[in-house]
């Protein structure tokens, strides 16, 4: 039997973390948060899960694999009773892949039950699971989420809003969290908002989501983002906003607006697709080109493409063809079909670029080799020249909030200067925009080095939150296994 295995050229973008959404006040609440699942696709594809609340009862449904595929029946939906629910969908930061570790987590207090969905990486886990363990925990799940959890049912006094807030004070990292009870939804950012979390009004339901496409897909309006340390309750048809966090640096993950986050979405009061357009116009300022056509790398090269375009007075155009009907793992029996494998997902129109030169636009280089492989087609579909541009600034650090990003020492800007990658990759020329021109499309006049407006630390190296486990000498053959275990 021919295996199915992952897509080698998915490892050469960085993860999506995870998505979270819930819904309080109708009837149909799994079947909404089935629906706003389906539009986080995008940030996790490994596993799904659904837990409501009837009343009386809290049920679950949790599977590997994409939400498409696990909550598309009215037999798995009708058993998810209630009028509120949360849901999860997961690319695994931390943890295996596994099902124990599909999320929401559900949890029986002393006050009843208690699931939660996490967004996010918490960068003191193993150091607070260490300690969690000498004091009797046991942990059926190797996620950081589930520290949350036993740290709540150690702190015994209070409700579940203060044993949640406790908790929270004792992790560091970046987070957003939804979590449910018998009579409330949670919705939480960490201090530094690094994570989104939205707030949203369907009729008289309130909703929570990590971005605005997931309210757009059950026509649910829009009504904030929920502030960085800032906790809501949605309670009896009403949300109390509670800061018990103390005010921190703003440090949005500025990769949502690069690659994360959905074109259609609104993050932070920002447009993603403006923004993706803005940076392309930014980098055609700063990286300008001789060329015929501008071509995008489908889909995520393809609004900052267009900026390029606008700016530069180059005619765009789509020299690659994306097929969107491959998913994340297909059948591989031959060297000959690994080394084919990018078309699987790309296509050289070739009567668009033969003869011609090319400006290539891609959000990111991680590894180099799906941009190696593209290169190679498009010279082999006649590009007389082929000059890449990148909406972002060189990938050179790892990312420990909520991205998975692999060692340093696979990262290709780590390790090679530009004019090392351009003839690594086997372009004619290659150029990334500059952190200030990135800081300038989205609309600060530059970065400002003493407290940069944004996370920006796969770039600039610069991490805001503490990394506690990465520093403790006592964790880090822990750390390597899992490393080499995610690779």
């Amino acid at each position: 039997m021919i295996p199915l295995i992952t897509d080698p050229f998915d490892d050469d973008k960085l993860k999506e973390e995870c998505g979270v959404f819930g819904i309080m006040g109708k009837d149909s609440a799994a079947a909404m948060t089935a629906l706003g699942l389906h539009a986080l696709q995008h940030r996790g594809q490994e596993a799904a899960g659904i837990v409501s609340f009837d009343g009386e009862h809290f049920h679950s449904h949790h599977a590997l694999g994409h939400v498409g595929e696990n909550f598309n029946t009215e037999a798995v939906i009708s058993k998810l009773v209630g009028s509120s629910a949360i849901g999860h969908t997961r690319y695994a930061t931390t943890g295996e892949t596994a099902f124990r570790n599909v999320q929401p987590l559900f949890a029986d207090f002393d006050f009843g039950g208690f699931a939660i969905g996490h967004n996010g990486n918490l960068t003191n886990a193993l150091t607070l699971r260490k300690q969690l363990v000498k004091r009797g925990c046991l942990f059926r799940s190797t996620t950081d989420t589930e520290v949350i959890i036993h740290l709540m049912a150690m702190g015994r006094d209070g409700n579940v809003v203060d044993r949640l807030i406790n908790a929270l004070h004792q992790v560091e990292g970046a987070y957003s969290l939804v979590a449910l009870t018998k009579d409330m939804i949670i919705g939480v950012r960490d201090p530094n908002g690094v994570r989104p979390l939205v707030l949203g009004k369907f009729e008289d339901a309130y909703v929570l989501a990590s971005e605005t496409c997931a309210l757009d897909i059950i026509d649910a309006q829009f009504v904030r983002d929920i502030e960085p340390g800032e906790l809501v309750v949605i309670k009896d048809g009403r949300v109390e906003s509670l800061k018990p966090f103390g005010t921190q640096p703003h440090k949005f993950c500025i990769f949502e607006y690069i690659y994360f986050a959905r074109p259609d979405s609104s993050v932070e009061g920002r447009s993603v697709y403006e923004m993706r357009k803005q940076i392309g116009i930014e980098l055609a300022r700063e990286s300008p080109v001789k060329a015929d056509i501008v071509i995008p790398v489908p889909d995520s090269g393809v609004p900052s493409a267009i900026g390029y375009a606008q700016e530069s007075g180059i005619p765009f155009d789509l020299g690659i063809i994306r097929n969107h009907y491959v998913g994340r793992t297909f059948i591989q029996p031959t060297e000959r079909i690994r080394h084919l494998g990018v078309r699987l997902k790309h296509n050289a129109n070739r009567r668009f670029i033969e003869g011609k030169s090319v400006v290539m636009i891609d959000d990111s280089i991680v590894r180099g080799t799906t941009s190696t492989k593209i290169v190679e087609m498009l010279r082999g579909a006649g590009a007389k020249e082929v000059h890449m541009r990148i909406s972002s600034p060189p990938t050179k650090h790892s990312c420990f909030y909520g991205i998975d990003t692999p060692q340093v020492d696979k990262l290709l800007a780590h390790n090679y200067t530009v004019d090392q990658m351009s003839r690594f990759i086997g372009t004619d020329s290659l150029a990334f925009i500059s952190l200030d021109g990135l800081y300038r499309a989205m609309g600060e006049t530059k970065r400002n080095a003493e407290t940069p407006q944004f996370c920006d630390a796969c770039f600039s190296g610069d991490y805001a939150i503490p990394l506690t486990d990465l520093n403790s000498n006592e964790l880090q053959g822990e750390l390597s296994f899992l490393a080499k275990a995610s690779e």
